[in-house]
């Protein structure tokens, strides 16, 4: 089982939207995947056609689930609270798709819970999810929040690989930087228990390269400098992908053979490819046309 989760430390750059769209490339393919959503705001959830709107619901949350371990409480096994959205890749004859999804009031109360309690206690997500489902699943994918919140050290401490994102703007640029420092760091402060490896970040919404402005060259070339590793893969700026949010099915599922459903599976394939090799061996994105750096 292989842990990946996807993270900024910029909020807003579309880490929900990769997740989701990961995540089912992999079971179209005939994986058995797992999504956790570590995001107060559910997104992965209502990307997948899960929404928990009532308190009834709550019990169903992966947030609780969190809570009460942290506090040594009696709780569901996560196998019990997750949902099976398995059919959303029926009719590519693919593999498994579920998902641990969140809620607003029990994630967050997750949230303040860790804020209060000593590192030690950061990879408890990871410690859930090999105790109950090694064997079970072949990845899980988490959703992050972003790195201002306690809950975006849980997800890296919990993954064997993260992925990072940028948008053609140079703050999140700087949140990809500063996400890489905290990934390195998780080793030590967890004393050696959780080892997650950066697989470098892919420029997302970006703009076609016949588009690009001053900021696009500028902006491939910090991320190249700063060692982020950029994918030559980029996902375009696509209505059809927040779209998908309205229809519970996610773009590639919907749009497979498409610009934004192809653009995810090379970004998958390139993910899968770095999780093979060393860094070293890693093709990185080039400037359009060999455009040297431009000024701001």
């Amino acid at each position: 089982m292989k842990v990946i989760a996807v993270a900024s430390q910029k909020g807003g750059v579309g880490k929900t939207s990769t997740t989701v769209n990961l995540g089912c490339r992999l079971a179209m393919d005939g994986a058995n995947v797992l999504i956790a959503d570590l995001e107060p705001q559910a997104q992965a959830g209502s990307a997948l056609g899960i929404n928990l709107t009532t308190e009834s619901d709550s019990v169903q949350s992966l947030g609780l689930a969190l809570s009460d371990a942290l506090m040594g409480v009696e709780r569901k096994p996560l196998r019990e609270v997750m949902f099976d959205r398995s059919e959303l890749v029926e009719e590519y004859d693919g593999g498994r798709l579920c998902l641990l999804a969140s809620e607003e009031a029990t994630m967050t109360m997750a949230q303040n819970a860790f804020v209060t309690m000593p590192y030690t206690k950061v990879p408890i997500l990871r410690r859930m999810l090999i105790k109950e489902f090694r064997g079970e699943f072949d990845y899980v994918l988490v959703d992050t929040p972003p790195a201002v919140s306690s809950l975006n050290a849980v997800g890296m401490a919990a993954a064997d690989y993260v992925l990072s994102l940028v948008n053609p703007e140079y703050p999140t640029v700087k949140g990809a930087m500063i996400l890489k420092e905290a990934v390195q760091a998780v080793e030590g402060l967890t004393r050696g228990e959780c080892t997650p490896r950066f697989l470098g970040a892919f420029m997302n919404r970006s703009n076609p390269e016949s588009s690009w402005t001053v900021e696009d060259v500028n902006i491939l070339n910090l991320m190249i400098g700063s060692g982020l590793y950029p994918y030559v893969t980029d996902v375009r700026r696509d209505r059809r992908i927040s779209r998908a949010y309205f229809d519970g099915k996610p773009a590639v599922l919907q749009h497979p053979n498409q610009s934004c459903g192809k653009q995810y599976t090379e970004l998958l394939q390139e993910v899968l490819d770095r999780m093979a090799t060393p860094e070293d061996q890693w093709p990185i994105a080039e400037l359009p046309g060999g455009e040297e750096e431009a000024d701001a």
